[in-house]
């Protein structure tokens, strides 16, 4: 500790030979304040050293006992110091996130067929269908990242108007407050009124908790009214007091000045003989020096208000910018102005013949806007757009090089094209914050993104129709390697065709599909959890085994028989579970209070430790971010799997036999081979020359 250091160095003195000396055979007498005894480590590092160093050495020691250097990130493990190198990569609060990017493209209306079968029962096709599954989690987080407000701000849903003129009344500083009471437009009364109409705690409760959305989404706008309102009472007592403590100042005054009438009066002779350089009057000179010090910057603004045309009239304040105060640009070249569309008419451009004709008899033209007014049908007759199909396409047409539907074209240098698009949906106007997965809540869901993906960093230059999306999984610094082969490169890399094989009529609406691979030595399914967002494997346990789990019956007394894993001692179960992986070790967990008891001791060894962050915000209206508590978990990444194998899946060839895409067209009538003719008419001839 602190203390002790203190105390050591004060007792062993501070030596001048030993500050220079690196001789470890050193022979100096020991002397006080000149030299001390040489001594070597306690902990048997092999150093050797004077004694007064010896609370240096601990600060560089190999086989001291310290923290993990990630200590301050959540980690509660102590060790040597020549270990932390080593404790590093298995250190829980080494936490990697996972960046890999990857870009799917929209469903196009030309090839709708597999994905209307697949969304027909998008939940049984998760299963096995990993391009499926994947693109299913994918399009999710996309609609949870789409706002409405940024694609359709004029569809949204009006604001609480009475909502608004409030909190922009509010959302002045706490000065204008201050400034107000100085005026005197604030009194007692309203100063009680402010405490009636301020919310308690208990009401502040209820309308957090209340389940009304509209109460939701205000409270935060109410909260910060509240607490603006608050800080303003504040500065509003503050003034008061400040007030009457210079009302009392000036009565002292006042009392002082009539002990000492001789003196006050011939100050203020001499006052009045000068020339009105200490006053405050609008004619004299130096006013607005002396008022930006006596006074503050309220009173100031409030002087030039009331006297701004005196100080104009009297030469204190220019009523405009002189001309020697001018800024004045320096040296200014042209630059090239460079458009988007530059249009140039080229060296071959000939003029239509309709634009070389007489003027006179040329056809009247006039230019008219048209609108879905022009169709004769009425606003509520005409069809709704889709929500997710036209958000899609709106949401690409804010990529940096996507075009707009409505974008002004050029069709040649005299015709320019100007549409406008507008849209009506049937769930319109939308809530405040609300985003596309909200909308379509309550709709049947569907596959609306590709399941082939592309995997293009943002580093390379893409195209701008297709969405990126990123893994965003955490993982132990010794995990992140095999996540990245197994998941990233054999598994998501080789969907299209290789890793999972798709039947080659999908194009037409055929859904079937296998699996080539499986982990060599053991067989195991790959699956894609919908609740981790994760692949998992799934090992292939004999029926054989599993009956004795569903034989369990409960007892007279209500109570279910504990499974034959339960009744094991905790040893035993802790030794099984360290054979399981990260993602295992999850869903054990959640079994039950046994299984997560058991769990839990593995946390150092297998889990992964993190600081959940919450926001501050203080009664001023600043925040800042603390951290709230140490959060443990595993990891999602399943067992390392170093090699696949091939397996026993049938040749899908005979998946074709039965396949109802598979449409074959039998000719039992002869066809003519093209030419056939020409060929026997060349024939004839030959046989008759000869």
């Amino acid at each position: 500790s602190p203390e002790q250091r203190r105390k050591t160095r004060s007792s062993v003195g501070h030596h001048d030979h030993c500050d220079k000396c690196y001789n470890v055979h050193c022979q100096v007498p020991v002397q006080s304040s000149v030299s001390c005894m040489v001594i070597k480590c306690r902990k048997n590092c092999g150093a050797t050293l004077h004694m007064c160093k010896q609370e240096e050495h601990q600060l560089l020691c190999p086989n001291e006992t310290v923290p993990c250097i990630n200590v301050n990130n959540g980690c509660p493990l102590t060790m040597l110091r020549h270990r932390l190198a080593k404790h590093l990569e298995v250190c829980p609060a080494s936490v990697v996130c996972c960046s890999q990017e990857w870009n799917r493209w929209p469903v196009a209306e030309t090839d709708p067929t597999f994905y209307r079968n697949v969304s027909e029962n998008p939940l049984a096709n998760t299963e096995l269908n990993l391009d499926v599954a994947l693109a299913l989690r994918d399009q999710e987080l996309l609609f949870q990242s789409i706002k409405m407000k940024n694609i359709f701000p004029e569809l949204m849903a009006e604001e609480d108007p009475g909502l608004q003129s409030v909190s922009a009344g509010v959302n002045g500083p706490a000065e204008e407050a201050s400034c107000s009471l100085d005026c005197g437009e604030l009194t007692e009364n309203d100063w009680a009124k402010t405490e009636v109409k301020e919310m308690s705690q208990e009401e502040r409760d209820t309308l957090a908790k209340s389940r009304d959305v509209t109460s939701i989404e205000n409270y935060n706008s109410w909260e910060k009214i509240f607490n603006k309102e608050k800080e303003g009472c504040k500065e509003t007592v503050k003034n008061l007091n400040k007030g009457e403590k210079e009302k009392e100042q000036e009565s002292s005054n006042s009392q002082g000045e009539t002990r000492d009438s001789h003196q006050g009066e011939k100050s203020a002779a001499a006052a009045r003989s000068t020339d009105g350089a200490t006053g405050l009057a609008p004619w004299q000179d130096g006013v607005l020096e002396r008022l930006g010090k006596e006074v503050n910057i309220s009173e100031y603004n409030m002087y030039l208000v009331h006297n701004g045309a005196m100080l104009i009239n009297f030469g204190q304040l220019a009523a405009c910018t002189p001309r020697e105060r001018d800024f004045v640009y320096g040296n200014l070249e042209p630059i090239e102005v460079k458009t988007i569309r530059s249009f140039n008419v080229p060296t071959s451009y000939r003029a239509k013949r309709c634009h070389l004709k007489d003027p006179a008899q040329r056809a009247k033209t006039t230019h008219k806007s048209v609108d879905t007014a022009d169709l004769g049908v009425s606003v509520e007759d005409l069809p709704k757009c889709e929500e997710i199909n036209a958000t899609l396409l709106c949401s690409l047409e804010k990529e940096l090089k996507g075009h707009l539907i409505s974008e002004s074209t050029s069709t040649d240098g005299l015709y320019v094209d100007v549409g406008t698009q507008t849209y009506s949906f049937s769930s319109a106007p939308f809530k405040t914050n609300a985003s596309l997965a909200e909308v379509i809540a309550d709709k049947p869901h569907g596959v609306y993104m590709h399941v082939e993906s592309e995997s293009v960093t943002r580093r390379h230059n893409k195209t701008s129709s297709a969405f990126t999306y990123i893994c965003g999984h955490f993982f132990r610094r010794n995990e992140y390697r095999h996540h990245f082969r197994n998941v990233h490169c054999d598994i998501q890399a080789s969907l299209n065709g290789w890793f999972q094989q798709r039947c080659p009529l999908a194009y037409l609406g055929c859904t079937f599909t296998q699996m080539r691979f499986y982990p060599a030595g053991q067989r195991a399914t790959i699956k894609f959890c919908q609740d981790v967002s994760t692949f998992a494997l799934q090992p292939q346990v004999p029926s054989s085994l599993c009956e004795g789990g569903k034989n369990l019956s409960p007892q007279r007394n209500g109570i279910c028989n504990v499974d034959p894993l339960s009744r094991l001692p905790l040893e035993i179960l802790q030794h099984i579970a360290g054979y399981l992986d990260g993602f295992t070790l999850s869903q054990l967990s959640q079994v039950s209070h046994l299984m997560r008891e058991v769990c839990a001791t593995l946390l150092p060894e297998r889990g992964m430790v993190s600081l959940k962050w919450e926001k501050k915000t203080y009664s001023t209206g600043a925040s800042s971010w603390r951290y709230r508590k140490k959060v443990w978990k595993f990891s999602p990444v399943f067992s390392s799997v170093d090699r696949w194998s091939f397996g026993d899946a049938p040749s899908m060839s005979d998946h074709l036999q039965s396949c109802s895409f598979y449409q074959r067209h039998e000719r039992r009538e002869p066809v003519a081979l093209a030419c056939l003719g020409e060929v026997r008419g060349k024939h004839g001839e030959l046989k008759h020359k000869r």
